[in-house]
């Protein structure tokens, strides 16, 4: 690690610092920002900050260092285009270097808490749907994850929880008075440790997973669903409906409510793209199971109502929020624009196997651990899940 426990270098109350929430709201904004990472290289390249409107710069901790004793800061800094936010793992080593370039006359802030405080953000907005429930969707910007939990007459449901949140949905319920009854996963996860069996633990909730997840070696005992079997929560119902193709067990839920329901698309349909079809049966199986995404595209999610909205299980720099800061949209806007929606199915076969992005870090140990395969401790689950989403394919 780069940062330094020498006093002069811990971030001070005077630090001009960022918060991790604020820095979500600015890399959404159409302004591009300076990121230095001070971290070492490897640390760098296995997870750093990046989107459409951020400038990743990796300068060690140590050169800073140096350049205090040289004198060189601003030689150090010549080429970064201001204002800067410096970041590293935990705050601390950024905080000197943004005392530094601060000394030196550069505009530069420290990412409050590091690395570690963006992979901790987690926020919870409501969905502003006709629906008969209350819905909020988690939203991990640090991944791209997202997850539901489904109100309604006292009962709950959440819809593919991250473990290393579980202590927050359990809090949300209590607020809310409610019981969570479900826990639900849409799929074997690859990118991120589920949360379903810490929430049965500690809530008593039904752990829930689609009926395919037993040929896939499933190990602890869950409620599965096959397609078409409902969930009643409160006065709400939750139906799975089968949608493989992104792994051969995928389910997607719809919440009931006439014609303008809500379908929760796991990791099938993304607000700007499909689900990448590689990673169950690697490149060798990539073919077959687009062929089977395209039908589940095809026949089981367009041909809902126009006015359904998709509340899909992750999005990417590509994806626009809505006003309210969700990521949500209604089947209509999405037939208008995205392209692969309107492939025929070699077309869409093509698009959905080519220039897919590197698989998500550490992927087969994520499967056996949701699988319950591998037991593995909190601290190795929250490294294990470190870095973006890469379970999509491009509009």
């Amino acid at each position: 690690m780069t940062d330094r426990s020498d006093a002069d270098e811990r971030p001070t109350d005077e630090t001009p610092s960022i918060a991790p929430d604020t820095l979500a709201d600015r890399l959404r904004s159409d302004d591009t920002t300076t990121v230095l990472d001070v971290r070492d290289r490897d640390e760098f390249e296995r997870w750093h900050l990046a989107g459409d409107g951020v400038e990743a710069v990796q300068i060690p901790h140590m050169k800073f260092v140096q350049a205090q004793a040289t004198g060189d800061v601003t030689d150090l800094a010549a080429d970064l285009e201001e204002p800067i936010v410096a970041v590293c793992g935990h705050g601390e080593a950024s905080a000197h270097a943004v005392g530094l370039l601060r000394e030196a006359g550069i505009d530069a802030c420290n990412l409050a808490g590091g690395m570690d405080a963006w992979a901790d953000l987690y926020a919870a907005r409501e969905l502003d749907v006709d629906a008969p429930a209350t819905i909020v969707q988690y939203d991990r910007p640090s991944s791209g994850c997202l997850a539901y939990a489904i109100y309604s007459d006292g009962e709950a449901a959440v819809i593919d929880p991250l473990r290393a949140f579980a202590d927050r949905y359990v809090a949300a319920a209590d607020e809310r008075d409610a019981e969570i009854r479900y826990a639900i996963d849409t799929h074997v996860h690859a990118d991120h440790v589920s949360g379903i069996r810490t929430l049965a633990e500690r809530t008593g909730a039904a752990a829930v997973v689609p009926a395919g997840a037993t040929d896939r070696g499933l190990a602890f005992d869950a409620t599965t669903l096959e397609d078409g079997d409902g969930l009643r929560v409160g006065d709400a119902t939750l139906t799975a409906m089968a949608t493989p193709g992104h792994t051969t067990e995928s389910i997607s839920v719809r919440l009931e409510s006439g014609d303008s329901g809500i379908l929760f698309t796991g990791d099938t349909l993304f607000l700007e793209g499909v689900g990448r079809p590689d990673l169950e049966g690697g490149a060798e199986g990539a073919a077959a199971a687009a062929r089977r995404l395209y039908e589940s595209v095809r026949e089981r999610v367009l041909v809902q109502s126009d006015e359904t909205t998709i509340a899909p299980g992750h999005y990417s720099d590509a994806a626009e929020p809505r006003a309210d800061r969700t990521y949500a949209t209604r089947l209509e806007a999405m037939r208008d624009r995205l392209a692969a929606l309107s492939m025929d199915e070699d077309e869409f076969v093509a698009h959905a196997t080519s220039d897919l992005p590197t698989r998500p870090a550490n992927h087969e140990r994520i499967v056996a651990a949701n699988l319950g395969l591998e037991d593995i401790d909190e601290e190795t689950a929250f490294e294990l899940e470190l870095g973006p989403n890469n379970c999509a394919v491009g509009a």
